[in-house]
């Protein structure tokens, strides 16, 4: 079945948005293992906000967490900002296309986006610090693949599911006002 903003039950809060963020942003934070490539949560994650709600999350926000990437990475700063950027354009360019296609349509036209953003920082690594590329370069973007896949379904779950019937309004269920 394909997936649209229509066929959703709800559309995502701010704080859908930026709690998945700053989760994705922990997750990049944390500490992983040198000998394996270590997937990037926050590409995977504007990817999925990009493509499903291209207005909410921009070019901005992505240069901003790009920024942050680079800070705390010590590289050349700006390059995962561009990358980050360039990913947001191309999954803010490709939405209206992706919901013509199916799960594994959608994978592979966002593994061309993975690609190409792989691309952007190895380009600018090469250029600027001539660091070689090794194998875990040429597998990053199918782990980036999986993780969106795996991020995409995790959030298109929790918005497909219907709104609790009851609203809450300041942590207290609503009750009937009185009138006397």
């Amino acid at each position: 079945m394909i997936i649209t903003p229509k066929t959703l039950a709800r559309a995502p809060t701010t704080k859908m948005l930026t709690y998945s963020l700053v989760i994705g942003l922990l997750l990049n934070l944390a500490p992983w293992p040198a000998s394996l490539p270590a997937p990037d949560v926050v590409a995977a994650l504007l990817v999925v906000w990009n493509i499903r709600t291209p207005s909410r999350i921009g070019l901005g926000v992505a240069w901003l967490l790009g920024i942050v990437m680079d800070v705390h990475q010590g590289v050349l700063l700006g390059q995962h900002a561009l990358a980050y950027s360039v990913l947001s354009y191309g999954a803010i360019s490709l939405h209206r296309r992706l919901e013509g296609f199916d799960r594994k349509g959608q994978a592979v036209h966002v593994l061309g986006l993975f690609v190409i953003s792989t691309l952007v920082v190895t380009i600018v690594r090469l250029s600027a610090e001539s660091v070689t590329p090794n194998w875990q370069v040429m597998v990053s973007p199918l782990i980036q693949t999986l993780v969106w896949l795996a991020a995409d379904g995790l959030i298109l779950s929790l918005l497909s599911r219907k709104a609790s019937p009851r609203r809450i309004v300041n942590n207290k269920p609503n009750k009937p006002s009185r009138q006397g």
